[in-house]
């Protein structure tokens, strides 16, 4: 009796070789740059930069940085943004106080400065920019999947 695997096996082998081969070669964000070869970095883009504040797309989203953060520095040494949203400077600078979860510490404890987990802000807040995305994106936020409803379901 043949084995029937073993064309199976070859045709699998000759697509997967295929489709690594084209991978190499194109792809939509590398452009025609082969994987092993490192392409040109894209060229930097301004910050945007005002005051207005962007909604939020979702519950606990945490908020996007508005204005350009170009220079600041945030390192166990020092932290800009807290020369304007600490709680101490937000009668001068006009800019909203970091939020009370930012004084909680993993034990759950409230503390009097802000939290060491909670200091380096653009590891969950960044700046935005104004680019098209190279890829498209079908987001919805959740008041628009609300509205979308039938009237008194709840779904």
């Amino acid at each position: 009796m043949k084995d029937r695997r073993k064309p199976l096996a070859a045709a699998i082998l000759v697509t997967l070789v295929s489709s690594i081969a084209t991978a190499q070669t194109f792809s939509a964000l590398r452009g025609a740059t082969p994987l092993e070869q490192e392409g040109p970095a894209p060229p930097l883009t301004p910050q945007r930069n005002t005051a207005l504040r962007e909604a939020r797309n979702y519950p606990e989203q945490p908020p996007v940085i508005p204005h350009s953060i170009e220079g600041y520095e945030v390192s166990a040494r020092a932290n800009k943004c807290l020369s304007c949203h600490a709680r101490t400077r937000t009668g001068e600078s006009q800019a909203p106080m970091i939020s009370i979860t930012h004084f909680i510490d993993r034990d759950g404890e409230l503390l009097a400065s802000v939290s060491p987990r909670r200091y380096f802000c653009t590891a969950c807040h960044v700046p935005q920019h104004d680019v098209t995305p190279p890829i498209g994106n079908n987001f919805v936020d959740i008041d628009t999947l609300l509205s979308r409803t039938a009237p008194g379901t709840g779904r």
